[in-house]
């Protein structure tokens, strides 16, 4: 039985929907299956070697986009630091 604590919703513009989709069919996998594998697997490599980010960095890089749309791959380069 799922619950919404079970839940993960997130929001995806159409070009990281595609991306994902044609990821997945690729993989032979559900969207949903590929999507958790892949957030599982980065989940672990993040607690085997977490990032050592100063306090407020993060926020900092971050400031000033929350009205600007951002692609995944934007915000993993803001939050990674690349």
């Amino acid at each position: 039985m799922t619950t919404a604590a079970d839940r993960l919703d997130l929001r995806l513009s159409a070009e990281d929907k595609h991306r994902i989709r044609t990821a997945a069919s690729l993989r032979g996998m559900p969207v949903a299956a590929f999507v958790r594998e892949a957030a599982l697997h980065e989940a672990q490599a993040v607690i085997a070697n977490p990032p050592t980010v100063h306090k407020g960095t993060v926020s900092a890089r971050l400031r000033g986009r929350a009205t600007t749309r951002l692609s995944t791959d934007e915000i993993m380069r803001l939050t990674r630091g690349i």
